[in-house]
């Protein structure tokens, strides 16, 4: 292992950059050149095949059999002008991945490539093989994929890639993007209904959607000679370097060289496929870098980020790195997450979150920005459901990431603002530049846009005209947290509404009865509101007292998706039923069981197999050096301390690493999966985790530096 440690440092040294050139000087000649979108298909489909479609991708219309020869034709046509030969129904399983299963365009009995409308709409691949949660028998393989049009077919890897949804035999959802798409017509119905109330000309809301996606890149050598980072994609063990985050140089510093040149690279593969990734720059831990997308709507934009992971991860082996998405892959220093910026526009130009000179559209954005506020209250637990994994659960409460607490920062200026709301229902706000704020039932003039701080802290924050769902974990397909973001707001959403038309049925004024309900709702979703420091112990404390959940651990956070509430919540709103919701819960558990035995089983390999060699090798060498210190009658007290210090730490990875393996013997004999993750949790991952790695990390401050087996953190974050 150290030989291997000291080869991959070699590699590091003798690495040449590739040189990164693009296909043009104006990335508008080539945006969305390997995607079938809109231009493309104006382009190449006949004009009433192209209006059929854009109908159809608007309304959620199905395409009938002819237009979708005609786009088979036409999208074959394209993909073989490019040399393509193969195509593939593109979908998102359970596993937290994509998927794909590539087919030939060539057809050998007439010698001709062919691609038929039905291809185009409908696969079957094999479900046998991915996670069902007891939906489907090992047997029961057959599983259907359906083409989503209103995400663009693209071309990656020379192969035709058609974004789908993917079902089983019997029809229950068996991927992350069809509860999605439900989940936004959901939105779209209840607050197309509501906009109706200040605006009949609306008849559509689109829900939008920027997803910030952070990560680490190391050299692909080093990586390499980690075997937890490649088994379990963190690393179990590693002492804190000298020299960490603290001095704050890295946030937004110069990029280095070389990750400038990968990052180059794939944002070049990513604007090809039509994917507008907008910002980059270095996060705060060393080695932690960000890129940031344009607001797509919400389904295009989760398939994008889902592209964009598989498109860095493919270009960094291009430059010998290694893209880790994994939380938390480094102890000590930030984690990663993946920032989900979402919100509500009208097929009338109007963010729905964005205040404005308006009377009646400042009434609007109170009545959304209100409700979402209302649905985040009502429904946090089921919100951190929708973000647990074994991953974000080293994340959530750490270094620059928000607690496992559920609450919404809103900022001073628009807390000022609810507070009055809700004692009078009439505001005057005029304090600091340019902010001045009237909200009365008659007229409610200007709110200005940006009237709130960030707060790195909140895991849902509001700022400005959207609101920064901040708790979701980089590694997370950000459909499973919007598909449950966008159900509580629809749900919340129809509840207003039920309210408000009763006021009204009653002979109340309209404005009136908005703003009676708002009032209400702003006063019992007070609690969910927080605007100070979330990292702070204060805060728990607080939170306790406001009756706010804490749920730390996936196994616990998971129990809020089988709750009778909701799954009267997704059953009433046909996004998932009972049966899906409990096979999603019975996956996640599963995935959980077994990402925390891969790192047990990591942890006890390096440590038995590699650690202690390591140090009991080290330990001997003092040893004789102790004793011939003796021999020459010179004081080896220093020496033999050392010595007593490394046989205690060994004693220490040795006896909890072989307990851990018994540990992990008894708890796999559990049956029913939600005790056995829970006995994972508690008995594998805290109670051994920390204390084999407090012992190895010690040892690796004791061995001799040439005989230490892992890449060394300052290694691995430092080496570029």
């Amino acid at each position: 292992m150290a030989y291997l440690r000291f080869k991959a440092l070699d590699a590091v040294q003798a690495r040449k950059h590739p040189k990164v050139k693009a296909p043009s000087k104006k990335v508008s000649d080539f945006f969305g050149v390997n995607s079938f979108g809109t231009d493309q298909m104006k382009q190449h489909l006949a004009p009433d095949t192209f209006k059929k479609v854009q109908t159809a991708i608007k309304k959620g219309k199905k395409i009938d059999t002819e237009t979708a020869n005609s786009v088979a034709s036409a999208v074959k046509n394209w993909a073989i002008d490019k040399g393509i030969t193969h195509y593939t129904h593109w979908f998102q399983p359970l596993t937290g991945g994509t998927a794909e299963k590539h087919d030939t365009f060539f057809d050998a009995s007439s010698k001709l490539e062919k691609f038929k409308g039905s291809a185009l709409v409908q696969q079957e691949p094999d479900a046998s093989s991915f996670p069902n949660g007891g939906i489907r028998s090992t047997f029961e393989a057959r599983g259907y994929t359906a083409w989503d049009p209103s995400s663009p077919i693209f071309v990656m890897d020379d192969t035709l890639c058609i974004p789908t949804i993917f079902v089983s035999y019997t029809g229950e959802a068996l991927d992350n993007k069809a509860p999605l798409l439900k989940a936004i017509e959901a939105v779209d119905k209840a607050a197309t209904y509501v906009c109706k109330y200040f605006d009949r000309n609306v008849s559509k809301i689109s829900s939008s959607l920027g997803c910030e996606q952070e990560y680490f890149a190391v050299d692909k050598a080093l990586y390499a000679a980690r075997p937890d980072l490649v088994m379990s994609d963190r690393t179990v063990f590693g002492h804190t370097p000298a020299r960490g985050q603290q001095l704050d140089d890295h946030y937004f510093g110069s990029i280095p060289t070389r990750v400038q040149n990968y990052i180059k690279d794939f944002e070049i593969e990513a604007l090809k496929l039509g994917i507008p990734v907008s910002t980059r720059h270095n996060e705060v831990a060393p080695s932690q870098f960000e890129v940031a997308p344009l607001y797509e709507e919400l389904n295009k934009a989760t398939d994008h980020n889902q592209l964009l992971m598989d498109v860095m991860s493919k270009v960094a082996e291009k430059h010998d790195l290694a893209i880790l998405f994994h939380e938390k892959p480094f102890a000590g220093l930030n984690g990663s997450g993946k920032h989900n910026n979402w919100s509500l526009i009208t097929d009338t130009g109007v963010n729905l979150f964005a205040p404005s000179s308006s009377a009646r559209e400042n009434l609007q954005f109170l009545t959304f920005f209100i409700n979402t506020i209302k649905a985040v209250h009502d429904h946090a637990d089921l919100l951190r459901a929708s973000i647990a994994s074994a991953g974000n659960d080293y994340r959530l409460g750490a270094n620059e990431a928000p607690p496992a607490i559920m609450s919404i920062f809103i900022g001073e200026q628009l807390t000022n603002v609810l507070d009055e709301f809700e004692k009078s229902g009439n505001v005057k706000l005029e304090k600091g530049d340019n902010m001045y704020m009237k909200l009365g039932i008659d007229k409610i003039p200007e709110i200005i846009l940006d009237n709130t701080d960030r707060n790195r802290t909140s895991p849902f924050a509001f700022t400005g005209n959207k609101f920064e769902f901040r708790a979701v974990g980089s590694a997370t397909n950000p459909a499973k947290p919007m598909t449950t973001l966008s159900l509580i707001v629809a749900n919340q959403l129809q509840e207003f509404a039920k309210e408000v038309d009763a006021l009204i049925e009653k002979g109340m004024d309209k404005k009136i009865a908005i703003v009676n309900v708002l009032r209400k709702y702003t006063k019992v979703s007070k609690k969910i509101r927080f605007e100070g420091d979330g990292y702070s112990d204060g805060w728990v404390k607080e939170a306790k007292k406001r009756g706010l959940s804490n749920i730390k651990s996936t196994p616990k956070a998971l129990d809020a998706f089988t709750s009778k509430e909701s799954v009267a919540l997704f059953s009433k709103h046909n996004i998932l039923s009972k049966v899906e919701l409990e096979a999603r819960k019975e996956i996640m558990l599963e995935n959980y069981i077994m990402k925390v035995q891969i790192e047990s089983r990591v942890m006890g390999d390096l440590a038995l197999n590699h650690i202690l060699p390591t140090a009991i090798a080290y330990q001997g060498k003092l040893i004789d050096n102790a004793t011939g210190l003796k021999g020459l009658k010179i004081d080896n007290k220093s020496v033999v301390n050392s010595i007593k210090k490394i046989a205690e730490h060994i004693d220490n990875v040795r006896n909890g690493a072989l307990n851990m393996i018994e540990e992990r013997k008894r708890i796999n004999k559990i049956s029913d999966l939600s005790k056995k993750a829970v006995a994972y949790d508690k008995d594998v991952k805290a109670k051994y985790f920390d204390k084999i790695r407090y012992s190895v990390d010690k040892l690796e401050l004791f061995v001799d530096d040439e005989d230490w087996p892992l890449v060394k953190y300052r290694e691995l974050l430092f080496l570029r």
